[in-house]
């Protein structure tokens, strides 16, 4: 299937559009500025912090993890420093390329957020973003997390119900392997993967699998896709 050929883009946010990890690390260098302890350390902790069994809402979620990283690193554990983390969300930054490429996309595509973020951090990134999107989802519309089939089950819903779209129809893009193209390839969904850390080694922030998926697209930035669109135009 031809990328001119689909007629909506769902979009992971937080690690594709926003630049979480350079948010966080910012925040943790305001926050602890003699820490020894390095960016690869720190994300490192905090995805052990979230892969644990007593989850809350994202961002809400970062509170606990700070708590728990401060723990397992042995940096200071305040209750203002673990709020300060999931407050830092407000001035995360989109990554440098996304809000002109999402520009250029919207031109082709309706743009849709499939974000695990709550309604109010989202509404900061589409701030920071310039408003891209023609619908949102959140964590708490759906009332679960990526890589739940149920967040996919609840968008699906949405952009069908409401513009006449079906699955062969969707293109879902995003960063993560894990909460994203893994389960949306099992779903049946085309793939597009942006891989952020394409020249960085590990994980970093997000949560690690035993196997890559082979997406049906792969690219390394949000504006190479887009290149690809006007080029197959």
């Amino acid at each position: 299937m031809a990328l001119h050929d689909f007629k909506v883009l769902t979009f992971d946010v937080v690690g594709t559009l926003i630049d979480f990890e350079g948010g966080m690390l910012d925040y943790f260098h305001s926050a602890v500025p003699d820490s020894p302890i390095t960016d690869e350390e720190f994300l490192a902790a905090y995805r052990r912090a979230r892969a644990g069994d007593k989850t809350m809402w994202y961002p809400d979620d970062l509170e606990r993890c700070w708590h728990l990283m401060a723990a397992d690193l042995g940096f200071p554990d305040t209750d203002e420093l673990a709020r300060g983390l999931r407050d830092s969300v407000v001035n995360w930054k989109p990554f440098p390329d996304s809000v002109q490429a999402l520009k250029r996309l919207r031109k082709h595509f309706k743009l849709v957020a499939m974000t695990n973020a709550q309604r109010w951090a989202l509404a900061h990134f589409e701030k920071a973003l310039d408003f891209p999107f023609d619908d949102s989802n959140t964590c708490d519309d759906a009332m679960t997390e990526k890589p739940d089939p149920q967040y996919f089950a609840y968008a699906r819903g949405r952009y069908d119900a409401t513009w006449g779209f079906k699955r062969a129809d969707n293109l879902h893009v995003a960063q993560s392997q894990y909460h994203d193209i893994g389960v949306a390839r099992q779903l049946g969904l085309k793939t597009c993967w942006i891989e952020r850390r394409h020249a960085q080694p590990g994980f970093g922030g997000t949560m690690e699998v035993p196997q890559l998926t082979t997406p049906d697209y792969h690219f390394h930035s949000l504006s190479q896709l887009a290149d690809a669109v006007e080029a197959n135009r």
